[in-house]
């Protein structure tokens, strides 16, 4: 951890333990290491907000049955908005529902009452950004120094169409598309991609064959055919990538870069993006009109915001989705109560007093002749 910075980080995300999830009522037997300390950190979030909580939908053989998850919002909480950072990103987000694209696919549930979902995160980090086509543009300047000038809009849930044969005939889409100008002068997109607590796991797409079509129609692949891309892990950053790519050669842009955002810490989703750059062309041997990628962190994210001095909101989001510092606090505090309460019986052990010694006995040592003489009470033998 370093104490300079204004977001101290973690080497690593710390593993919780289980009374610890079951004392904040977090506890979620299919967690990743991730996933289970992002839980967490909402649930902390929810709190210091005082946001009520509500249940998760359990469908049995009996029935449903309602499971208290408190990183989940209640129904009153999640219809008044509270999963997002300000009323005015609320409001943003209602007003993009109601204009959304066709086939533009939302779960409204999770987008407003799941609290660990990426859905509300996408908003949270790039709705004020929207709002703030200056504030965006230093943003992505930052970000993107050899790419963007400045910010014309930012677009959410988009797609540059769907179910269309030249495309991918399917409902890829990008969780936002940034319009820019260059730093050639050139109109181009950053098509964005965002992970949270993600395990990379699916669910996949459900196969086309003009997948394997356009794999090998994009060149961006150093093997198109390769498995690697089809796994659970990357068949999605590689349909998005395919997707920008060609929106190019469409000419809906003339220019994109494909963007996967996603925390440091979260190390599937790293992972994934890692291998992911290993299938593609190395950018030196791509020609202009290529469509590069680039793996950005949510810390960095964040960070940038802060650097361009928007550093309200930076501290918002950090202390909501990457104060994982936080976290491991408490698990170390769980770790000290559980060593005192050991210690405390250990020491209540050694105050009990021994037990009495018993008197000694006159037995007869082994060989002297007296084996068969006993301090015994006489007892008559039975016949």
């Amino acid at each position: 951890m370093s104490a300079s910075h204004p977001f101290p980080s973690l080497p690593r995300i710390p593993l919780v333990p289980q009374s610890l999830l079951k004392a904040h009522g977090v506890d979620c037997i299919i967690d990743t290491r991730f996933r289970a300390a992002a839980r967490l950190l909402q649930r902390l979030w929810l709190n210091d907000n005082n946001i009520a909580t509500g249940n998760h939908v359990r469908s049995d053989s009996e029935g449903q049955v309602l499971i208290p998850l408190e990183s989940l919002l209640s129904r009153d909480a999640a219809n008044a908005g509270r999963n997002f950072l300000s009323p005015a990103i609320h409001t943003f987000v209602r007003h993009e529902l109601i204009m959304r694209e066709e086939g533009a696919c939302y779960d409204e549930e999770r987008l407003f009452g799941n609290a660990l979902s990426s859905m509300p995160l996408v908003f949270n980090v790039f709705a004020p950004l929207a709002t703030d086509l200056q504030l965006a543009s230093a943003v992505f300047r930052q970000l993107l120094p050899d790419f963007v000038d400045y910010v014309v809009s930012i677009r959410f849930e988009t797609s540059p169409t769907r179910r269309v044969e030249q495309y991918l005939n399917d409902g890829t889409a990008f969780d936002l598309a940034v319009d820019i100008t260059t730093t050639d002068g050139e109109q181009g997109t950053v098509f964005i991609e965002v992970k949270y607590s993600e395990a990379m796991e699916g669910p996949a797409a459900r196969w086309r064959e003009r997948y394997d079509l356009a794999s090998r129609e994009v060149e961006l692949y150093s093997e198109p055919d390769s498995a690697m891309l089809r796994s659970l892990a990357l068949e999605q950053l590689w349909r998005e990538h395919m997707l920008a790519q060609l929106a190019v050669k469409q000419g809906v842009t003339s220019r994109a870069m494909f963007v996967a955002i996603g925390p440091r810490l979260n190390r599937r989703v790293q992972a994934a993006f890692r291998c992911y750059a290993n299938e593609l062309i190395p950018d030196d041997d791509l020609p202009d009109d290529r469509v590069r990628f680039r793996a950005i962190t949510l810390e960095t994210v964040i960070d940038a915001i802060r650097q361009v001095g928007s550093t309200d909101l930076a501290k918002k989001l950090w202390a909501r989705y990457c104060d994982f510092e936080r976290v491991f606090h408490l698990a170390m505090a769980e770790y000290t109560q559980s060593d005192a309460s050991i210690n405390e019986t250990r020491e209540r052990s050694t105050k009990v007093s021994p037990p009495a010694r018993r008197a000694r006995t006159n037995r007869p040592k082994a060989g002297s002749g007296d084996e068969d003489k006993t301090d015994a009470p006489n007892v008559p033998m039975n016949t």
